[in-house]
């Protein structure tokens, strides 16, 4: 499918599952590698569980975009599953992998999501443009967030994930935190 957003037009991979329903959703953000065709496959088996998801492919004009550019795209990939019949607009997800992640982390205190997951991501980050850290939106988190980690993700250190679970411990904000050896 296609997602009109800041005058421009994204791909984007949509899933849903088969049938009628009134389903959950998620908007995957992938990582700076792109939209792989494990993220595909990744789509593809949570549509099967029973979300409706769509993945945007955010580097579509620039490599290393503007957070506002991702940020109008996730809101706008919103938009399009909250008019699609098949989707309950009070059940939406955001989640995300490594540049992904930090989007998620980003974005999910900033807009009207009612879950998230982050993986490896990148709380200290002001992103390609040195632009805002996640951590500066800490305070705004209303969401619960799942954050999955592996100790040996060299861009993205394991002990930044712990200072992100300390201070999010800190402001009383609801997290879950899996970390994996390797």
């Amino acid at each position: 499918v296609n997602i009109s957003s800041g005058g421009m037009t994204f791909p984007a991979y949509l899933a849903a599952p088969t049938g009628a329903g009134y389903w959950p959703a998620i908007v995957m953000v992938h990582s700076f590698n792109g939209l792989e065709p494990g993220y595909l496959t990744l789509a593809d088996m949570l549509a099967g569980d029973g979300f409706v998801v769509i993945a945007p492919e955010w580097q579509t004009f620039n490599r290393t975009p503007s957070d506002k550019t991702v940020g109008w795209l996730i809101e706008d990939s919103v938009s399009f599953l909250e008019n699609r019949s098949n989707v309950n607009p009070d059940m939406m997800g955001l989640t995300g992998f490594c540049a992904g992640g930090r989007y998620t982390m980003l974005f999910l205190p900033q807009m009207n999501f009612q879950s998230g997951v982050a993986f490896y991501g990148f709380p200290y980050s002001g992103g390609f443009l040195n632009e805002s850290k996640p951590s500066d939106f800490l305070e705004q988190l209303t969401a619960p967030m799942l954050i999955i980690h592996g100790t040996h993700d060299q861009p993205s250190s394991v002990s930044d994930i712990y200072q992100y679970a300390i201070e999010l411990n800190e402001t009383d904000k609801y997290f879950e935190l899996k970390v994996y050896q390797g």
